[in-house]
């Protein structure tokens, strides 16, 4: 009799136990079905998101860059290939190689006509000195790189800091539309501005129209100047030029975030640094968050 109870005792235990183990698992299904939920959710909704953002960036199926070979820290043309090399060219592949589309380069001599590319579709992207006349029209991300402007004049000139070139009868040649253009127009209120039709034209233009001073991108002014000799930099540079990445503000302002954070991205992992160590690019600085 005792055997009897004990072994029915033992059958009502494990009735029990399997009940329990039943309701725990329906319970852990659940869970983990609600858990998934989310995550499937997500992952949809990141597709979207990048579909989205190649109809914006990429309409016609290609994404179209707009390149500057008039700044060397930008972009030039590679001697071996005759083909646009630099950080910005760099950008521009992996920017397109994110939205999973074909990139076509639209290259020029200037950085007035690359902001034309955008403004009138010519281009999809562009890389620009930040500037609120070009901000205008054009959504600007935060700068990925620095860059010094200078002034540079004949070694005899009697000119030798840079409060002395806004003075009544010195003329100044820049590059027509270039970010130092802007910001020197603004700023220079006695000296005369002469505008040249490319930056890397400057210093020749500065030379034949016997101007006072030559202003533009750092290094440009080092590599032409040395070409001619008899040249000096001043000691302290005018302005910092703080370049970024932008595109037409009618794209709207995801398309403009969702830039933004791809520049982020790229200084943080370090994609710019190594960029512009690989062409060789010297006295340009990464920009910093609060740059």
């Amino acid at each position: 009799m005792t055997k009897l109870l004990a072994r029915q005792g033992r059958e009502r235990l494990m009735q029990i136990l399997g009940v329990v183990l039943t309701a725990s698992s329906v319970v852990f299904a659940l869970t983990s079905c609600s858990s998934l939920a989310p995550q499937q959710g997500a992952a949809s909704s990141t597709t979207q998101t990048g579909a989205s953002m190649v109809k914006v960036f990429a309409p016609s199926g290609t994404l179209r860059a707009s390149i500057n070979l008039g700044n060397p820290i930008l972009a030039r043309l590679d001697p071996a290939t005759g083909q646009p090399v630099g950080v910005s060219v760099d950008l521009a592949t992996e920017f397109a190689r994110r939205l999973g589309v074909p990139l076509q380069l639209v290259a020029v001599k200037s950085a007035g006509a690359s902001v034309e590319n955008v403004n009138q579709d010519k281009a999809d992207i562009g890389f620009f000195a930040v500037d609120p006349k070009r901000g205008q029209e054009i959504s600007f991300t935060k700068p990925y790189v620095l860059i010094e402007g200078f002034y540079m004049v004949r070694n005899a000139s009697p000119i030798t800091t840079n409060e002395q070139v806004d003075q009544p009868g010195v003329t100044v040649a820049v590059g027509k539309n270039s970010a130092y253009d802007l910001f020197l127009t603004r700023e220079l209120k006695r000296a005369t501005i002469v505008r040249i039709p490319t930056s890397p034209a400057v210093v020749q233009g500065f030379l034949d129209q016997h101007l006072d001073v030559a202003a533009g991108v750092k290094q440009q002014l080092e590599m032409d100047g040395a070409k001619v000799g008899g040249l000096r930099l001043l000691d302290q540079r005018f302005m910092v030029i703080r370049q970024a990445m932008g595109l037409p503000k009618a794209k709207g302002d995801d398309a403009a975030a969702y830039l933004a954070q791809f520049v982020e991205e790229m200084k943080a992992s370090g994609f710019v640094a190594q960029s512009l160590a690989r062409h060789h690019i010297a006295g340009a600085a990464v920009a910093k968050e609060n740059d």
